[in-house]
């Protein structure tokens, strides 16, 4: 799931640091995608970093439910078809495409129906000390921070989520995400054609995309 898709399952914690964790996997992989941190099972002595641990947690069960859910199984098949023709000569592979896009129309549908707001999202992030994320990345070995903290900077004041309410962004968005993985990945009319695709494929899931959102929460009540 994306970043505002895991901020859902948190939306009325008071605690800016397990806000935090549950997208810092991904905010470390954006980053620098050869940092591996492994903290599941490691405690601290500070009560913070042991939120920001717990929040890391919770990132690993949502994706774990999301990623087994027949939602995301049909809707990423579904996408990666769709899409597989209108990317033809693009680098990008078709079954990464259908998965990050999925991720990507769930973030915006939450935007879109009011289900979460990107400024209550932001406020948390900017709650945190950073004293306090450097103590969580050293306590668990990262040696240079500093490539972390400009890429959080830069997350944090770009604010680019906010433009996922957009659904002509969501093309964009997807782009970006390729890019750090494939130079040029499309072209304009590539863009154009997913684009095309993305805002029917979104209009479908209105009435319906809730229920991998109840689903997981159901089994995150669960456990």
């Amino acid at each position: 799931m994306n970043f505002l898709s895991h901020f859902y399952f948190d939306r009325e914690v008071d605690d800016c640091y397990h806000i935090l964790g549950t997208i810092l996997p991904d905010l470390l992989k954006n980053a620098d995608k050869t940092i591996v941190l492994h903290p599941e099972k490691l405690q601290s002595t500070n009560p913070a970093v042991n939120s920001m641990i717990n929040g890391w947690n919770k990132h690993l069960e949502v994706d774990r439910h999301f990623h087994s859910s027949g939602f995301f199984l049909e809707h990423s098949h579904k996408l990666k078809l769709l899409l597989r023709p209108v990317i033809e000569g693009s680098p990008v592979k078709p079954f990464f495409l259908g998965h990050i896009a999925i991720e990507l129309i769930l973030d915006n549908l939450l935007l879109t129906t009011g289900k979460v707001t990107a400024d209550v999202f932001y406020d948390h992030l900017n709650g945190c000390d950073v004293a306090v994320v450097d103590d969580f990345l050293t306590f668990e070995g990262l040696k240079n921070t500093a490539v972390f903290f400009k890429f959080f900077d830069g997350f944090k004041s770009s604010r680019y989520l906010y433009s996922y309410a957009e659904t002509q962004q969501i093309a964009y968005a997807l782009k970006r995400i390729c890019m750090r993985v494939w130079r040029d990945p499309f072209t304009p009319q590539h863009e154009a054609a997913i684009n095309g695709i993305l805002a029917t494929y979104r209009e479908s899931l209105l009435d319906n995309f809730m229920s991998v959102f109840d689903e997981i929460d159901s089994k995150l009540t669960a456990n």
